[in-house]
Order: C-alpha cells, then structure tokens, then sequence
C-alpha cells in the first residue's frame, strides 16, 4: 500500500467550515490517470487538485479533477493549494502549470491570495428552452461564455432558488451560474451568484472561482468599475474580489487548511 500527502482547505473564506472545500494531493511525479480519478471519487469534494513540482523554485504543474472528470479551470483548489504551498516554502510567487496556461498566484494584505486567471468574457445568446421553468423564476438577459450566466432581478432571489435539478442537468451548458447585484442583506457586496454544474458531478458547488473569469467582466461592463466584491451565496457561502486587467481576472481571497494526514491507496 503506498500513501501520500494530503490537505482539505476551505477556500474563499477566513473561516473553517465555509467557503468551498477542495483537496490538495502533492506527488512526486504524476500517477495514472485512472488512479487520479479513483481519488477524487474517494474524496468526494467537487474539486481534488493533484500537484507536481518542477524544477524551478515555486513552479508546479497542477490539475483538478471533479468526482466525475478532469477539468481545465478550477479556482477553489488552485487557491487551497496556493495555501498548502505558501505554508511551507519561502517566496511571494507560485506559478501552476496547467490546461489553461501558467497560472500565478501571490500573497496579498491580510493573508489573502491573488489568483491571475484569465478572463472569459460572455456574449448575449438565446436561453435554453424551458429555462424558466428550470430554475423556478424569471431572468432578465442571458449570456455564454464556457458558463451559461443568467441573470435575475435581485439577490433574494438568487438566495431562494430551487432549480429543477434532474433538468437542469439535461441542459447542453458546461454549467449554469445564476447571479444579481447586490441588493438586501448583500448590498455590501456588488454581485451575488450561485453555480450549478451536475454534468460533472457537482449539482451546486459552493464557491466557484473560475465562475468569476466570467461574472467579473459580465458585471464590469454593467457597473462601469473594475474592482468588485462578490459572494456566492450557496449554503456555504464565500467571498472574493475581482478586478478585471485587460484579458486577465485578479481573483483575491482567504483559504484555512481543516484537515491534514495521509491518504492510502
């Protein structure tokens, strides 16, 4: 039986027990991929990262897989592994190497991680058949980008969703992000939002970075600012600022370390 480091972190919070939790596995050179899909069955989070250093000091190849498939963006588990890895090396700067190119991430005020991601900016299109009746509300506009983004009157009806799951999974979307500005209980943040992805496994995950590759410029260009607040209002919940740069999302937040051991396989 072999066995290998592991780490569970809350991501896009300052606290335990909220956020979005991820998996950090490092290795010292890639496993099958069978096996690194094994894995993240067992662990059952939505996102299982899987580490590989190189040669060069604070660079490290990076993929995430989900309990059903491998993505190719993944905020979460590319900030919970920032943590793991900042905790015991030096240096201000770590660089992933992934599916989605060299990824950056630094330390920011108070503890915080500035994740560099690329933007994915949306672009009007037609709504899904059935969509209303699907998420249980009317929306205001739809838009796509890899996510169908839909957009709703207000933050209290982001927060009272109940979508129809079993037809929200037969939707032709990589996933469904629902989100409003904020208003309510949310009006010291500037968007809310909520992800759906049951095509891979995660009917609603709770805090979603690369959802913010795209909400970040879907509510610039609505809000006439760069720099916005954010909180996906699942059971959860978590926090992240965003600034948009160009083609480039700057995603800030906390990440606290829950579980440490050993994982044997």
């Amino acid at each position: 039986m072999r066995s290998m480091p592991f780490f569970q972190v809350d991501a896009f919070t300052r606290v335990p027990l909220r956020g979005n939790p991820a998996a950090v596995c490092p290795l010292p050179a890639w496993l099958p991929d069978p096996l690194l899909q094994a894995i993240a069955i067992e662990n059952n989070l939505s996102e299982t990262a899987f580490l590989v250093p190189r040669d060069e000091p604070g660079h490290c190849e990076l993929r995430w897989f989900t309990p059903v498939s491998e993505v190719k963006l993944c905020g979460h588990a590319t900030l919970a592994s920032a943590a793991v890895l900042f905790a015991s090396q030096p240096g201000e700067t770590l660089v992933f190497h992934t599916a989605s190119g060299p990824l950056t991430v630094t330390r920011g005020e108070e503890g915080a991680y500035v994740m560099d991601f690329p933007a994915l900016f949306p672009a009007p299109t037609e709504a899904p058949p059935g969509l209303e009746a699907i998420l249980g509300v009317p929306f205001e506009d739809v838009e796509l980008s890899r996510d169908l983004v839909v957009r709703v009157r207000d933050a209290e009806t982001v927060r009272a969703l109940t979508p129809d799951f079993a037809a929200l999974a037969g939707l032709d979307v990589y996933a469904l992000i629902v989100t409003a500005p904020g208003t309510g209980e949310d009006a010291d943040v500037d968007f809310v939002s909520r992800f759906f992805a049951p095509a891979h496994g995660i009917p609603e995950d709770p805090v979603t970075g690369s959802a913010h590759c795209t909400l970040a410029p879907y509510w610039a260009a609505r809000l006439g600012k760069q720099r916005l607040r954010a909180r996906q209002v699942s059971a959860r919940s978590g926090e992240l600022g965003c600034t948009v740069v160009g083609d480039r999302v700057l995603l800030e937040g906390h990440a606290v370390r829950v579980i440490e051991g050993r994982m044997f396989y």
